[in-house]
């Protein structure tokens, strides 16, 4: 059976295979033939659906062929237009959905696309379901209607989700007129972003909003913060923030135009919490890729740190499985479980500069409590997903990076959900010695596997 999703729903070239036309209408029918063997049948009630997108110039027509599909195996879509992931994983959890669809590729350039399913609860489908939507997909039993339907009603959204993640800062006054700068990534937060922080009663510098279906995240958001760095520094402002192209992370510049990445922030973040009493665990869930500084820095503060695989659902499922109420990836991903159980880059945003309210203090200063271990990533590109325990010579030159380290850093080599990489991660007390290192592994791989 092929499969479909990767570690963030599926995702590839617009208008190539698995976004065809054929397969994005055949998943939509198979999501729902898939939510009716969980739900008793109602053929008063068909299964409905909220979508919403980025500003790539294929969601239109992803949208469109979704409906399709959802149509034709009796279902209904509802479209919220462009708006950031976290806004549909609100609405689908508070306005009797039973799922929300995002149709995006993050952070990915504009020609490529994604589908993701979030369930009626806000929270990002299970592998099981997953495992169960292919299944549907695959089986050539059953067709696809080729008429072509109407365009799924709309619904404006955006103001039940930015009441929602003003909760994440009440008291935004306590910080003034707070200059800040803005870098929507040409995506879907700038239908929301400078429009709230205005509303909080910011003073806001805003770039990367002009979105024409094509720069989305070219130069810019969370993936090229220089841009950022210039206007924080050009406008005086006191910090800058960057979201991706579906607004579910944010990266962060000091006052002074320093990068400030998901590890800084789960640090001040969970520190602020336990100080308040609302560090439930006293434990917070991170990745394999979080820099090996911020599990010092937690252990000094007594708080545990919980590893998990990459990508933002293995966080979130451990999160549940825990009960914990933080989580994230050094790439900008953050969840506060009291708000939604996805990453959602406005509220991370609210949440720093709240820390920053009840502190008193600036972001370079609380993001200086976190020393990280220099690091180094090498990605090498790979005909096919061997298992690297049966090449002798990359287990042979893993083992003597490893013996260098000698438990004074991390060797992480894992192959990318979602393109044909594999990333080499080490951790070490000197940046030099480690690029070395990687690149002696990285030449191994490209001879035996690229």
């Amino acid at each position: 059976m092929s499969r479909l999703f990767g570690t963030d729903g599926v995702r590839g070239k617009a208008g190539e295979h698995p976004l065809d036309h054929e397969t994005v209408a055949r998943l939509g029918a198979a999501l729902v033939r898939a939510l009716q063997h969980h739900r008793p049948a109602d053929p008063a009630r068909p299964i409905h659906f909220i979508v919403g997108r980025d500003t790539r110039e294929s969601g239109g027509w992803i949208e469109q062929e979704l409906a399709r599909g959802i149509a034709s195996a009796g279902g209904a879509l509802t479209s919220g237009g462009i708006i950031p992931t976290p806004a549909v994983a609100y609405v689908a959890r508070e306005m009797d959905f039973d799922a929300g669809i995002v149709i995006s590729a993050s952070h990915n350039p504009f020609e490529d696309n994604g589908i993701k399913v979030f369930s009626g609860r806000g929270e990002k489908f299970t592998e099981a379901l997953e495992r169960e939507v292919e299944a549907i997909v695959a089986d050539r039993s059953w067709s696809v209607d080729g008429t072509a339907v109407q365009p799924p009603s709309r619904a404006d959204v955006i103001e039940a989700y930015i009441e929602h993640a003003r909760l994440a800062f009440p008291d935004p006054h306590r910080l003034g007129g707070l200059k800040i700068a803005i870098d929507a990534a040409n995506g879907a937060t700038t239908t929301v972003a400078p429009r709230l922080f205005r509303d909080l009663g910011f003073d806001v510098t805003v770039i990367g909003a002009s979105p024409d279906g094509r720069n989305i995240n070219l130069d810019c958001g969370s993936t090229h913060p220089e841009l950022l760095s210039a206007a924080v520094r050009e406008n005086g402002c006191r910090l800058g923030v960057a979201f991706d192209g579906d607004g579910d992370r944010a990266i962060f510049v000091d006052a002074t135009g320093r990068v400030i990445d998901g590890d800084a922030v789960l640090l001040m973040c969970a520190r602020q919490m336990q100080a308040q009493g609302r560090l439930a665990g006293n434990a917070l869930v991170a990745t394999v890729m979080s820099n090996i500084g911020l599990e010092l820095a937690l252990r000094a503060s007594g708080i545990e740190l919980v590893r998990t695989a990459v990508g933002d659902k293995y966080v979130m499922e451990e999160m549940l499985r825990r009960d914990l109420p933080i989580g994230g990836e050094q790439s900008g991903h953050i969840i506060f479980s009291e708000h939604l159980f996805t990453g959602d880059g406005i509220a991370t945003a609210l949440n720093v500069l709240r820390v920053m309210a009840e502190t008193g203090r600036e972001l370079a200063d609380l993001a200086s409590e976190l020393v990280a271990y220099p690091q180094t990533l090498v990605n090498v590109r790979v005909r096919a997903r061997k298992d690297l325990a049966t090449v002798p010579a990359v287990v042979d030159v893993m083992k003597q990076v490893e013996e260098r380290l000698a438990g004074e850093g991390r060797l992480l080599v894992r192959y990318s959900g979602t393109e044909p990489l594999l990333r080499i991660m080490i951790e070490g007390r000197d940046q030099r010695e480690i690029q070395q290192w990687a690149g002696e592994i990285a030449a191994v791989v490209k001879q035996e596997l690229g």
